[in-house]
C-alpha cells in the first residue's frame, strides 16, 4: 500500500487574511488561484515586493486599520470606518485624532485591563489549595 501525500490548499482570501494583506489589492494571479501551506510559507519567509509594499502602504484589511489605530473591529463600525485604509490615510488619523478614536481607544484599553483581571484571578484560584472533600 502507498501513502499518497495531498498537498493541502487555501482559498486566495485565506491566505491574504494570514499575511494580513486585503485580497483586493493583490496581483490577480494570487486572487485567482489556489496557494499551498508551502507557497504561504514561502511567501511568508521571503515576502515578494508587491507583499512588502501592501504590508508596509496598504490598503490594509479591517483588522490591521484596526491594530495600528489600537480599537476593535466593531470600533471602526462606529466610528463609520468601513473601507480598508493606506497607511497615509491611519497616519492622518491618529494625528487628526477625532472624537470617536479617542473614545474607542478608551474603550479598548478597558477591556484590555479586565482581561488581564480576569486572567489573573484565574490564576489565584488555580494556585490556591484546595480542601479535601468528604
Amino acid at each position: 500500500m502507498k501513502s499518497h501525500q495531498t498537498t493541502q490548499t487555501m482559498k486566495p482570501a485565506t491566505a491574504a487574511k494570514k499575511l494580513g494583506v486585503y485580497l483586493e489589492a493583490t496581483p490577480a494571479e494570487f486572487q485567482e488561484g489556489v496557494v499551498s501551506r508551502a507557497e504561504l510559507t514561502a511567501l511568508q519567509a521571503d515576502p515578494p515586493e508587491w507583499l512588502r509594499e501592501l504590508r508596509r502602504d496598504g490598503p490594509h484589511p479591517r483588522s490591521v486599520v484596526a491594530a495600528r489605530l489600537g480599537v476593535s473591529i466593531s470600533g471602526l463600525a462606529r466610528g463609520g470606518i468601513t473601507d480598508p485604509l493606506t497607511t497615509e490615510q491611519i497616519e492622518a488619523l491618529k494625528a487628526e485624532s477625532p472624537e470617536w478614536l479617542v473614545r474607542e481607544r478608551t474603550v479598548q484599553a478597558e477591556v484590555r485591563k479586565e482581561a488581564v483581571r480576569i486572567k489573573e484571578q484565574k490564576a489565584e484560584r488555580a494556585a490556591q489549595p484546595h480542601p479535601p472533600r468528604a
